[in-house]
């Protein structure tokens, strides 16, 4: 479990990087290198590079694009909403997370003070999806099954809907999953209320919980390039991720710095220490 925490801990590094050096005027390939350079002087090596052909260290979804986004010339502009996805190992153990980040003038808007130039329906879409994250880990310290995460995901996607009065989707053909000496392990974690709740959750389960919500269908379709997936209808979407640790008396997130503990409060849990 402490080897998954480094690994964990450099992908949270190597996000907050990128998520800093995103700028009007840069590139996908850009943030790459900057992905790149991270892991490399961790010492880790990048999860997704080679991965059943993927060409890059991250993967880079822009606007229309929900996840798996390949880094190119694509260049950055304001207004642009930005999901960067990463994955480390180290020393045989993976680490995977991501987020979500709309682009202002001078780089990635801060979610809880925005720039006032920042369209407010991306802003509610990118909180509503981190928010239903959270409701689906808080759901892994006290739940029964792998399916309870999406129950609470669902839940708390409906509820942001309400209050903000979009009608979101909730990408249902992409999952979470098992995470170890593997990227992707059995179970799936799905992000809906499925009537098959999976299997019993027990400590010692490592889990990737990752939401991908649109502000409009979510209805999916693959570019060309047999890699970026996107909104059938070009609306806009938002993917957050986090690696979850189910221990004996409830969790730790792996790749969040403080192990989870600003994300849960809000749900009432607090993560338990390694």
């Amino acid at each position: 479990m402490r080897l998954m925490r480094r690994a964990g801990l450099v992908v949270a590094d190597t996000l907050a990087a990128v998520r800093a050096a995103a700028r009007p005027g840069c590139t996908t390939s850009d943030l790459d290198a900057v992905a790149a350079r991270s892991i490399d002087a961790a010492g880790a090596v990048p999860s997704f590079l080679g991965y059943q052909g993927f060409p890059a260290t991250i993967c880079t979804s822009v606007n229309e694009e929900i996840v798996h986004g390949i880094p190119g010339r694509r260049v950055l502009a304001p207004g642009d909403v930005v999901s960067v996805d990463c994955g480390a190992v180290v020393e045989g153990w993976h680490g995977d997370s991501a987020i979500t980040f709309v682009l202002g003038e001078d780089g990635a808007t801060d979610l809880e003070d925005p720039a006032g130039d920042v369209d407010q329906a991306d802003l509610g879409l990118v909180r509503a999806t981190r928010t239903a994250m959270w409701a689906g880990i808080a759901a892994l310290a006290d739940g029964r099954r792998v399916g309870d995460v999406g129950v609470a995901v669902e839940a708390s996607v409906e509820v942001s809907a309400d209050l903000l009065g979009h009608g979101y989707g909730i990408v249902e053909e992409y999952t979470g999953h098992g995470i170890g000496t593997q990227m992707h392990q059995p179970p799936d974690v799905v992000n809906f209320a499925a009537g098959d709740r999976g299997p019993r959750l027990r400590p010692g389960m490592c889990l990737a919980v990752e939401p991908m919500v649109t502000l409009g269908s979510a209805t999916t379709a693959v570019l060309d390039d047999g890699w970026t997936v996107v909104t059938a209808d070009g609306s806009r979407a938002a993917h957050w991720e986090h690696t979850v640790a189910l221990l004996d008396g409830g969790v730790a997130v792996l790749t969040a710095q403080d192990l989870g503990a600003a994300g849960l409060e809000l749900f009432g849990v607090r993560p338990v220490g390694l």
